[in-house]
């Protein structure tokens, strides 16, 4: 049943901001009304229990007072828009490019968030797919910390009494579901699948606007969440590629010395003889994620919007802010640079990287229109139009900058300036190759036909697409965390306009080898002949191996995806059925332990874990524990030593450190299960003495007096 109001909660904020899109957009079409509708109704589901939860703490009553806000919203802009506000017709012909192209993927995302997204094996414990098995971890901490202990602003569970300086509000936004009583699993699915849908029909709307034709904007969109690069070939040289792991021992062992994470893979999937098995078995070993090969540029979908939750709110807010960038600069649609500013202005807590890429593309352009203005010629009328578009373009700076200001100064560079954030690197994440061959074979045509469709294209385009270009410059001299394969955030965005612009090209092609030139006395609207049948053949099969090649990896990353999660498919035994083979991210037991914990003790207890990534006391419980993993704090830059390293003297040596460092961290519980035993040569005798408050198998836990 709350599963079911959370759906008519999120109903209404999307509803809502179609109102909003309806007022502000009155000469738009319908299907970019409801996309603009969407984005501006996830803004307000993102911000506006957050801005009331700064004054009242993220309690289940903000949420209700977020949703009443939302509702007025949208009655206001319904009274307001009576006269003026206009909503247009389904045009099936003008938005079958869209329907075709946005129906399957998100198909493809439901599909995927469904067996990644924490799902319940039958025998008790949480599954996952390969790509959520780490971050979906601590996404889950922030998500039921925020909801249980609901203070404001957030702390990190996973380093108590540490502000929560990441963009929260990917998490804080499922925070609001889980306070309303929805499920975890659905708290955490149903606004990602929301966001994902406003990707989708950002990514293609943007498309469409930029080349104002559909053809380009369906091969760019699939090009852009499905495209990849050579790495399919090296699922065809099996001994270069799975030389030594010729045994489940030496997976097991290789995924643990790489990952640090301990997961068992079959025998059969472990035989390199077998390229299928071992590409649908194996632990990232797909061909656009394949680090011991150079594979890096991983597939939009599965590496980029299932598992990063940042980077799927925040391309839900940047690419409708291309659109209206663009609109707003070249079609000098002024007014746009109003609210241009405000969606930009949201960005910072919701996808850092984001508002730092639109503020790149936006700045280039801006430097660009200056240079226009002043010394190209052009009638009075003419240049004073100019010159009123770059006021606009001014204003809406100073917008972005008074909205952003709060955000970078309270949060961002709170974070980033301890250190390791901003710092010279060459060559990105190329650890294995040349510069140009890493290119090359990580993205295959897509970059080799790059180069002419940047010369083809007109100059409207190479100035917009410029901007993306300074993206890449900068990233391939400069690193803005910790993680240096995390600038692909920023260099995605320069891979979207680069499949634009291959698009067009191949669809310019397409054209000239399909249709005939018309004659210089042709008729007005005269459409040009084809070519013959054989011909036309011909090009198709061409085509159809071009964009295949460009597919291949991606499809074969995203089939990998759906089968290391619990699946529909062929079972051991050769028949079609249900497959639990999803990855164990919590076990049964660990799952039972946590039901315990939610029920009988103190949102803000703290308890005495192991440090390993999928904390469920830190996941399920929204409970601080004392420090989390390392691949987590460490990346946020976050200072963890003395805290990582009094965890193991506790477990170890408890008789001279256990009391001082409870005392210290404020320690309510103490955790031992698998984990623990594993990691740590445990004092049974020590803290067997303390009291047990629950027991289910090699699981127990214990109340520090």
């Amino acid at each position: 049943m709350q599963n079911v109001l959370s759906f008519l909660y999120i109903m209404v904020f999307a509803f809502s901001g179609f109102l909003v899109s309806r007022l502000l957009f009155p000469g738009d079409r319908l299907m970019k009304q409801i996309a603009f509708g969407l984005t501006a109704g996830l803004v307000m589901l993102l911000w506006l229990p957050v801005l009331l939860a700064f004054i009242f703490d993220f309690t289940p009553a903000v949420q209700i007072a977020a949703l009443v806000i939302a509702a007025a919203i949208g009655v206001l802009c319904l009274v307001l828009g009576r006269k003026r506000a206009k909503t247009g017709r389904l045009d099936l012909k003008k938005d079958r490019g869209l329907i075709l192209t946005a129906v399957p993927l998100i198909l493809v995302g439901a599909v995927l968030m469904n067996n990644h997204y924490i799902v319940n094996a039958s025998n008790g414990s949480l599954h996952v797919g390969q790509c959520t098995y780490g971050d979906l971890c601590m996404h889950l901490s922030f998500i039921t910390s925020i909801s249980a202990q609901q203070t404001f602003p957030p702390m990190y569970s996973i380093l108590p009494d540490t502000q929560l300086c990441y963009p929260f509000l990917c998490d804080s936004v499922s925070s609001t579901f889980y306070s309303i009583g929805a499920s975890l699993r659905w708290a955490t699915t149903l606004p990602a699948l929301y966001a994902y849908v406003v990707v989708v029909l950002g990514v293609y709307l943007f498309f469409e606007d930029w080349f104002r034709r559909s053809s380009i904007a369906v091969l760019a969109t699939w090009l852009f969440f499905i495209g990849g690069g050579f790495g399919f070939w090296y699922f065809f040289d099996n001994a270069k590629t799975y030389e030594g792991l010729t045994s489940s021992a030496a997976w097991e062992d290789w995924i643990y010395k790489t990952h640090n994470i301990r997961v068992s893979v079959n025998d059969a999937a472990a035989s390199p003889l077998d390229m299928s098995k071992v590409l649908l078995g194996g632990w990232y070993k797909t061909p656009t994620n394949f680090v011991d090969n150079g594979l890096r540029w991983v597939n939009s979908i599965a590496d980029m919007l299932l598992p990063q939750r940042a980077t799927l709110f925040g391309w839900a807010l940047l690419f409708p802010a291309l659109q209206l960038l663009r609109r707003a600069v070249f079609d000098r649609e002024n007014r746009l640079f109003i609210y241009l500013g405000v969606l930009a202005g949201a960005m910072p807590l919701v996808h850092t990287h984001s508002f730092f890429a639109l503020g790149i593309i936006s700045v280039f352009l801006f430097i660009a229109m200056l240079l226009i203005n002043v010394f190209k010629k052009g009638s009075a009328d003419e240049k004073k139009a100019r010159w009123k578009n770059f006021k606009y373009f001014f204003f809406f700076g100073l917008i972005a900058a008074a909205l952003a200001a709060p955000q970078l100064f309270g949060f961002t560079f709170r974070q980033s300036s301890s250190g390791g954030f901003i710092k010279y690197h060459f060559n990105w994440c190329n650890e294995s190759d040349s510069w140009l061959w890493f290119y090359i074979k990580n993205m295959g045509l897509i970059f080799l036909l790059m180069f002419p469709a940047f010369i083809s294209t007109k100059k409207e385009h190479k100035l917009f697409y410029g901007g993306t270009l300074l993206i890449w410059l900068i990233c391939e001299f400069i690193v803005f965390q910790p993680n240096t394969y995390d600038n692909n955030k920023l260099l995605f965005v320069w891979f979207a306009f680069t499949c634009g612009i291959v698009a067009e090209l191949i669809i310019k092609l397409w054209d000239r080898l399909t249709k005939k030139e018309l004659p210089e006395n042709a008729k007005a609207g005269e459409a040009p002949q084809k070519r013959p049948l054989s011909t036309r053949i011909a090009c198709g099969l061409a085509f159809t191996v071009l964009i295949g090649s460009m597919m291949l990896s991606g499809v074969m990353t995203l089939h990998r995806e759906y089968v290391s999660g619990d699946h529909f498919g062929k079972m051991p035994n050769g028949e079609f059925g249900y497959t639990e083979n999803g990855y164990e991210v919590v076990s049964a037991e660990l799952c039972e332990a946590a039901e315990w914990v939610k029920a009988n003790t103190e949102p803000d207890a703290t308890f005495l874990t192991a440090t390993n990534h999928n904390n469920a006391i830190a996941m399920l419980t929204g409970r601080n524990i004392i420090c989390g993993s390392e691949s987590f704090v460490y990346y946020h830059g976050l200072d963890y030593r003395d805290r990582f390293n009094s965890v193991r003297k506790m477990y170890e040596a408890p008789a001279e450190n256990f009391y001082k460092y409870a005392e210290l961290y404020g320690v309510d519980y103490v955790l031992i299960s698998s984990w623990e035993t594993g990691d740590y040569s445990i004092d049974f005798p020590f803290f067997r003495a303390l009291e047990p408050v629950f027991k289910s198998g090699q699981t127990t836990i214990y109340k520090v007096r």
